[in-house]
This record gives structure tokens, sequence and C-alpha cells, in this order.
């Protein structure tokens, strides 16, 4: 539980104001990159603790949440990627 009080505490600090430029679109890029990435470690560790004792769909239904979770990872890496390209055109 610690770890998602950790979560939720990094989300509750994140700008309610979009960003003033593309250094600071970066920025919350890359700390909602590193949410997701605690977020899918949460769902990861969840699922399993708990494997043995779901009925099936509900089994599985934990190991969609975490590949969605993973992948929203994967998509802000990607984003973040892209950021950093677009301003060091040379990379």
């Amino acid at each position: 539980m610690a770890e998602i009080q950790a979560l939720l505490d990094a989300l509750a600090v994140l700008p309610r104001t979009p960003p003033a430029g593309p250094a600071e679109a970066e920025v919350l890029i890359a700390r909602l990159r590193s949410a997701a990435a605690r977020w899918a470690d949460v769902l990861y560790e969840a699922n399993q603790g708990v494997r043995q004792q779901l009925p099936p769909r509900a089994e599985a239904a934990l190991t969609l949440a975490f590949r969605r979770a993973e992948d929203s990872y994967v998509e802000l890496e990607i984003a973040l990627r892209d950021c950093a390209e677009h301003r060091d055109p040379a990379r």
C-alpha cells in the first residue's frame, strides 16, 4: 500500500495548468512516464500476489490492466524520446 500512496502523492503534485512551453511539456511527460511505470509495477505485484485466489475472469482483468499500464508507459517513453529528438534534431 505504501507504493500506491507514493504514486498518489506523485500524481497530486502534477501541475493542474497546461505547460507554458515545450520544456515544461517534456518535464510533465517525464513525470507521467514515471507514474505510469510505478502503476504498472503495482498492478504486476498485485497480480502476482493474488493470482491463485481470483476467479479466471478477475485474474484476466487484472492482467489486462497491467498490460494497459505497461502500454501507457511505453507510449510515454516514445513521446519523451520524440520530444528529445525534436529538441535536438542531430540525434
